[in-house]
């Protein structure tokens, strides 16, 4: 009987979990697409650039302090370090610096959408713990 019962509580706790991480990847798309959002809805391009690299700072600083942290895994840590730098990437696009050439203000809702998709793929292909995932949308969430 406790076989019966601790083999149904890992079936349970791996069917729980698949929501859990679509949820929290859910999220971090969510919180690039609102920016694409506002990026989109405003009409000064110097606006919209303050916009996009608000949230590259907001995420930035929740990814530092979720590392900081110290409750993280290894392989957490690679995942994270591994995010930032797509990150930093956008970051150096947006600017113009570290050898991008710096978006024009013109390409400026293209590039939001670009972000939004660039970071969906980032957070599928990086591997991140659930835990840690959900602490970095909370404080991302918090800081902008």
């Amino acid at each position: 009987m406790k076989a019966r019962i601790a083999i149904g509580s890992i079936v349970m706790m791996f069917v729980l979990t698949i929501p859990v991480i679509a949820g929290g990847k859910g999220e971090l798309q969510k919180y690039f697409n609102n920016t694409a959002n506002k990026v989109k809805a405003t009409e000064n391009p110097t606006e919209k650039r303050i916009i996009l690299n608000e949230s590259f700072q907001n995420m930035s600083e929740a990814l530092n302090k979720v590392q900081n942290m110290g409750l993280i895994s290894k392989a957490d840590q690679i995942g994270i370090d591994r995010f930032k730098a797509a990150l930093q990437e956008k970051q150096d696009e947006l600017a113009g610096t570290n050898g991008y050439e710096r978006v024009s203000n013109a390409q400026l809702n293209a590039f939001s959408n670009y972000v939004v998709q660039s970071m969906e793929q980032a957070s599928g292909t990086v591997t991140i713990g659930v835990v840690t995932l959900l602490l970095i949308i909370i404080l991302a969430v918090l800081l902008f």
